[in-house]
């Protein structure tokens, strides 16, 4: 093995094809839509070089702000429920169903296996308030506190998308988690246990610390993957009510294909590109531990 792994001719051989294809499916789209910032227009009525006024267009641009506000908000909110709601139920697996968990895990894991749109649609039925009432709205009417318009309000439709998204991607992040909680040896937390570290101060000194690298992993994917969150809002709200709901990713899908500005579209693109690297680094900085003695 670590002959073929010191034959350069034997790696090409292994890692070329993988390369190729990573290349073609992921960089070359890339590289394209990063050409088409330097145009306006679209592949029906033909592209005109436009130099760097993509860019200045953004400065400009009063849409543009709303939407990376969204975003944000929207990525900082729903990471911070999947992984706190995905961090309690992998302690409840840890602690409480170890042994006879698999039938709940199941259960809860079973929202991220469903069709995004269908879920997205179910939760417009549970939260309808006309033409007919949903059943949330329902049980509010029941309760004697009357329907809301749930969509009809920025404030409002945004915690049916925290609601919604949490609920459909907390069973991964729970499964995800509980994998790294079970390196965790047995004896260290029985040990700590018998010294007094007790609910609290066990998870505080003990799990929390030695589950870090899989915490700030399912973080960094969290808000990754949300910051990029396109499917639900649309299938949801459409970005509405108005533009109030709008991710960078809606927006800049309406900009390619509904106004066909390729250009601008790409531009937007790239914005939301870097914002993700600049986020993964603020992440990976921030957890960073200092492994050089002192």
């Amino acid at each position: 093995m670590t002959s073929v792994f010191g034959d350069k001719r034997s790696i090409a051989l292994l890692l070329g094809p993988a390369l190729l294809f990573y290349s073609l499916v992921m960089l070359l789209p890339m590289l394209w839509s990063l050409g088409y910032t330097f145009f306006n227009g679209s592949v029906i009525t033909g592209f005109d070089f436009a130099g760097l006024a993509n860019f200045r267009k953004l400065f400009d641009d009063p849409a543009l702000m709303p939407a990376i506000w969204f975003t944000v908000k929207y990525a900082v909110c729903i990471t911070v429920g999947q992984v706190l709601m995905g961090y309690g139920l992998s302690l409840l697996y840890l602690f409480f169903l170890k042994h006879a968990g698999g039938v709940i895990r199941t259960l809860v894991f079973f929202p991220v296996v469903l069709p995004t749109v269908a879920v997205s649609l179910l939760f417009q039925k549970f939260f309808e308030y006309a033409p007919q009432t949903g059943p949330v709205n329902s049980l509010l009417d029941a309760v004697g506190i009357g329907g809301i318009d749930w969509f009809g309000s920025a404030g409002k439709a945004f915690v049916v998308i925290a609601i919604m998204d949490i609920w459909r991607s907390m069973g991964f992040y729970a499964v995800l988690l509980y994998a790294g909680l079970l390196d965790i040896p047995d004896e260290l937390i029985e040990s700590a246990a018998l010294d007094g570290a007790n609910g609290w101060r066990l998870i505080k000194n003990i799990i929390i610390p030695l589950s870090l690298p899989v915490l700030v992993s399912s973080v960094v994917f969290s808000i990754n993957g949300t910051l990029k969150a396109f499917d639900s809002i649309y299938a949801l709200t459409g970005g509405g009510p108005g533009t109030s709901t709008t991710p960078l990713t809606l927006y800049m899908f309406q900009t390619s294909f509904s106004y066909g500005d390729y250009g601008y579209g790409a531009t937007v693109a790239l914005t939301l590109t870097l914002i993700c690297l600049l986020v993964t680094v603020v992440i990976f900085r921030a957890t960073r531990r200092d492994t050089v003695p002192r």
